[in-house]
């Protein structure tokens, strides 16, 4: 067991994934690492070699360099959501692009394409990927290609008989947001929702897997650390074990507008991925770095077949491409993706989607569970 586990770790620090959403390395027990190493195969470790080669070469020559098809791909089902929350503009309702659901055949086109290469399939961007009416066979169509899946979700659309098709699509990993242990604080951030709901849905997807005899979905409280809720943190950790959750997050809080602050964001410095100025303004605590990673082994897919760069781009300002028009291959190797990528090691303080992204810093505040 000692040596498997062993293989497994080394495994996933090569495929090190600079997303900030998922962070594999440092988050996978024993089952989980089981999972992933059933969906490698020599095709998929040659492409994953080709990427993180060519991305390090390129970082010392200060040239794009790029070489294989993405490693991981973001798809977004739907930019539909039940809640309200405040820094989301699924909960804000403020986008400038179109929104809409994904087809499932398209999905199927797209995973056909990539599916030789491709090891993680993340089936979010924006919205809540359950309310999509198919999104469960969207999972299961991924699965059966052999590729990793993870979703997130608010933790609403749970009852018995979800948990049950849940499990049984195959998800290997569920992300459930728990920003609060009492739903006065929970309300706070998630705007319209219920914590006895997402407690409840918990519960019956760790009964379903039970009684399913299933170890998937590794299922994870992700926590939002906010100035409202981090006095709560020892008892989301108490309500995991008690449910059976494998594994609380805390994720520090990305704010759109915050030079003056924000009642929300962490008065602690270790919460916080801002610090405040001598004259009371506030600025990112990290210094952004001319590289990204995301920009050579990922990519994110909107609703109606939009390519772009990376989560940050959440309006879909970049465009890389449209699938509607073009294979994924020809719009990964185009110029359009080329010159944004040169771009990225020229300065990303000039990008706009760059000024806030989470590029070298630490979002994930990982505790003993």
């Amino acid at each position: 067991m000692a040596s498997f586990k062993g293989l497994a770790e080394s495994i996933s620090r090569f495929l090190y994934l600079a997303n900030d959403r998922i962070r594999i390395q440092n988050s996978m027990n024993t089952a989980d690492h089981r999972r992933l190493l059933t969906k490698l195969t020599p095709k998929k470790l040659v492409n994953a070699a080709k990427l993180y080669g060519s991305y390090q070469l390129s970082r010392r020559l200060g040239k794009a360099l790029h070489s294989g098809l993405p490693l991981t791909l973001s798809i977004e089902p739907t930019t539909a959501c039940n809640l309200r929350c405040p820094e989301c503009p699924s909960g804000l309702r403020s986008f400038s692009r179109a929104t809409g659901t994904m087809k499932v055949g398209f999905l199927d086109d797209i995973v056909g394409e990539l599916s030789d290469t491709l090891l993680f399939l993340i089936l979010y961007f924006q919205g809540e990927p359950f309310i999509h009416p198919r999104f469960l066979d969207m999972v299961h169509l991924a699965h059966q290609k052999n590729i990793y899946t993870i979703t997130s979700t608010n933790g609403h659309f749970l009852d018995e008989h979800n948990a049950h098709l849940t499990v049984e699509s195959g998800l290997d990993r569920l992300i459930i947001s728990l920003d609060g242990s009492t739903q006065e604080v929970y309300e706070t951030y998630r705007k319209a929702g219920d914590l006895s709901q997402v407690l409840d849905g918990t519960a019956n997807l760790v009964a379903a897997k039970k009684k399913l005899r299933a170890n998937n979905p590794h299922i994870i409280f992700q926590t939002l650390v906010l100035e409202t809720n981090r006095h709560q943190i020892p008892d989301i950790y108490r309500l995991a074990k008690k449910l059976g959750v494998n594994e609380v997050k805390l994720k520090t809080a990305q704010f759109y507008d915050y030079t003056y602050g924000h009642p929300l964001m962490p008065k602690d410095d270790q919460y916080s991925r801002y610090r405040q100025n001598p004259d009371g303004t506030y600025r990112l605590k990290y210094k952004l770095q001319n590289q990204c990673w995301k920009m050579w082994h990922s990519a994110v897919v909107t609703w109606d077949g939009k390519v772009v760069p990376c989560c940050f781009d959440k309006d879909a300002k970049h465009l890389m491409g449209d699938l509607t028009q073009m294979p994924f291959s020809s719009i990964w190797a185009s110029n359009t993706y080329h010159n944004f990528r040169t771009s990225i090691l020229k300065g990303r303080s000039h990008i706009d989607i760059c000024t806030n992204c989470s590029e070298g810093c630490k979002v994930w505040l990982t505790n003993d569970f």
